[in-house]
């Protein structure tokens, strides 16, 4: 890279001095408002339809889920109380407070704002004081300097081998913001501090999701067990009154038999669901913080089925999820690093003081005319990269096209979401109930074959094929309404949660100074 350079040094009295920078401050300031580079504009997203297409409003015949009413409403701050149960709450409540990935993001989105700062920092000048003391000692074999008297003689003089020197200088340094490449660094630094915001409230939302579908899975479990124990219970009065009729003649052993592998098999499958609830146990435990080894959850099976969800409208949606705020910030940051990389086409002026005091002896340091400064500017221009700075402007509007496409596609998926959501929810609520009434016929068909085998009518097979019948529709049932509590779980993460782009923070407040208790080490 090639370089010039217009230095210009000017000594004499301080008030010209002075008048000059005067005048080169008033013409910085003219020239305050330049800012090379493309001006920001948001992305204009394709009009959305006024109404969800899986929205149970569109389908007149359901009889199951409904979303809230009224249509245009929506989720705000705790969603999880929706769902009200208070010991889902507490969960959350504890994972807001200790759980560690969030806990990073945080100190990630704390080290975004401290790079605001930093860039900001290059609005001033820069202002260095360099106090010095220095002894020093010549050779004493330099030889002599021979001093004209005026007399026609010469006198020999012995070089002085010691001397001191005793120095304070200040020296400043300022490089304005002609083309606003610094502006651009500092809003860069802010719309990053946004991203990291909203990646914040992203990461917040996936680990409340996540503890609230593990939590109904848990409680999915804990009616599986339920199933199972009935199941037990039924099957070894089963087995009892066979074993007693082959025992008084009236039945054949094999009966016996298939009510005993009917029962152990039960059994298994009681002690099975332990290790699932004993791993979603464990993930929660991870979630709020805590060592799985001093975490539990108690036994409750699960009785409940989703609320009504307000969904509001997909206009809204682009509002409500913080993984497309992040995208479109991202743009806005990519937008500024092109402004950056213009600014590199034009002259870079700096301007430079120095003063302070000087001198040979400490009792004169100090002293007025021990003063000693001076001013200067020089200004340079890069006259050959070799094509660097286009191609570096190159480079940015791709990484800003990139961009654009990456937060397109983030709005597509996000209204995906939350179609699959609510066509996940809403149909499986007709199977649930469909579900429902085979439970019920399998149960009639089981007691009827009980009765039947207990008068000698059908054989104990066809009990065990209404048991099996039985057992089997039960646990369809159940994990039909597992699916249908995590669904609404994550149909509400599809939605943002109770987040919105109210709630991210705006680039005055990213650029604040933390609190101090926000920037301490943490043991």
């Amino acid at each position: 890279m090639m370089t010039f350079r217009k230095p210009w040094h000017r000594q004499g009295r301080f008030c010209g001095a002075a008048l000059s920078f005067i005048l080169l401050g008033i013409f910085l300031g003219m020239l305050a408002g330049c800012v090379v580079g493309p001006k920001y504009h948001p992305p204009a997203p394709q009009a959305p339809a006024a109404e969800y297409k899986e929205s149970p409003t569109q389908f007149k015949e359901n009889e199951g889920w409904t979303v809230a009413q009224p249509a245009d409403a929506k989720l705000r701050g705790k969603w999880w109380e929706i769902f009200n149960d208070p010991e889902l709450n507490a969960l959350e409540e504890q994972l807001n407070i200790n759980n560690q990935n969030i806990k990073e993001y945080f100190e990630n989105y704390m080290e975004a704002r401290a790079i605001v700062r930093e860039a900001r920092a290059q609005y001033f000048p820069t202002l260095t004081a360099v106090p010095a003391i220095t002894h020093s000692r010549t050779s004493a074999n330099l030889g002599t300097t021979t001093v004209n008297t005026g007399t026609g003689s010469g006198t020999s003089v012995a070089p002085k081998l010691q001397s001191s020197l005793y120095s304070l200088p200040l020296e400043a340094s300022w490089e304005p913001d002609l083309w606003g490449k610094v502006r651009n660094t500092v809003r860069e630094a802010q719309y990053a501090a946004q991203v990291s915001a909203a990646d914040l409230e992203n990461e917040r939302l996936t680990e409340q999701a996540s503890l609230a579908e593990y939590f109904f899975e848990i409680r999915g479990q804990d009616m599986l067990q339920k199933i199972y124990d009935d199941t037990v219970v039924a099957d070894q009065q089963a087995y009892d009154l066979t074993r007693g009729l082959y025992e008084t003649g009236i039945d054949d052993e094999i009966s016996v038999v298939e009510a005993e592998t009917t029962l152990r098999s039960a059994q298994a499958g009681a002690t099975n669901v332990g290790v699932a609830r004993a791993q979603y146990e464990h993930a929660i435990a991870v979630l709020v913080g805590k060592a799985a080894t001093s975490f539990s959850i108690p036994v409750k099976p699960m009785t409940m089925a989703p609320p009504p969800i307000p969904v509001g409208v997909p206009s809204q949606l682009l509002e409500r999820r913080p993984d497309i705020a992040a995208a479109e910030r991202t743009m806005a940051e990519a937008n500024a690093a092109i402004g950056i990389a213009y600014a590199a086409y034009y002259p870079n002026l700096t301007l430079s003081a120095e003063g302070g005091f000087e001198s040979s002896s400490i009792a004169h340091w100090l002293s007025w005319p021990s003063r000693f400064w001076s001013v200067g500017a020089s200004l340079s221009e890069t006259v050959f990269d070799a094509g660097l700075r286009r191609a570096t402007v190159q480079q940015y509007v791709a990484t800003y096209n990139a961009d654009l496409a990456s937060y397109r596609q983030t709005v597509l998926t996000g209204f995906q979401q939350v179609e699959d959501g609510l066509a996940e929810v809403r149909i499986l609520s007709k199977e649930i109930e469909q579900e429902q009434a085979a439970v019920a016929s399998a149960q009639k068909y089981l007691n009827l074959e009980q009765a039947r085998y207990e008068t000698g009518i059908d054989p104990y097979v066809d009990v065990l094929i209404a048991q099996t019948t039985v057992l089997s529709d039960q646990q369809t049932l159940n994990g039909l309404q597992v699916e249908e509590m995590t669904y609404a779980v994550a149909l509400v993460e599809a939605l943002g949660g109770g987040w919105d782009t109210s709630q991210l923070p705006t680039p005055a407040q990213v650029t604040q100074k933390p609190d101090k208790s926000q920037t301490t080490i943490q043991q």
